[in-house]
């Protein structure tokens, strides 16, 4: 079974979690979970982002409505998801006393937050020069 599935399983199993390594110190699994929650709340302001724009903007052109808002879903579904991976990712190892695991997923989300927001601010200023 390859590794990405294993911990997908153990998103639905997190007790299992345990019957790795030992026991790290509580305040380590604490603030993992504190950044899980952290990521949870990047993904919902993403999705309550794209809802905005799709509800607030009525004026702007469909396309350009539709991309911006699909964009900013399509970052909180995946900021979501990757939030538990790295939450099971980091608590197994942390158990197995291994580094903990890194990830380009942070600097892929800043850009493509960026180029929401480059779009954004391209759309506003149209919108005021017309």
């Amino acid at each position: 079974m390859s590794e990405f599935m294993r911990n997908v399983r153990l998103w639905f199993a997190p007790q299992e979690v345990r019957e790795e390594g030992g026991t790290p110190d509580y305040r380590f699994s604490l603030a993992n979970e504190r950044t899980f929650l952290a990521w949870l709340r990047t993904a919902l302001a993403l999705i309550g982002g794209g809802f905005a724009v799709d509800q607030f903007l009525p004026d702007l052109p469909w396309g350009w409505r539709v991309g911006l808002a699909l964009a900013l879903l399509g970052a909180g579904v995946l900021c979501s998801l990757r939030a538990v991976n790295h939450w099971v990712r980091c608590e197994r190892a942390m158990r197995r006393g291994e580094d903990l695991p890194v990830s380009r997923f942070p600097a892929l989300l800043s850009l493509a937050v960026a180029v929401v927001a480059i779009a954004m601010v391209v759309v506003v200023l149209l919108r005021w020069e017309g």
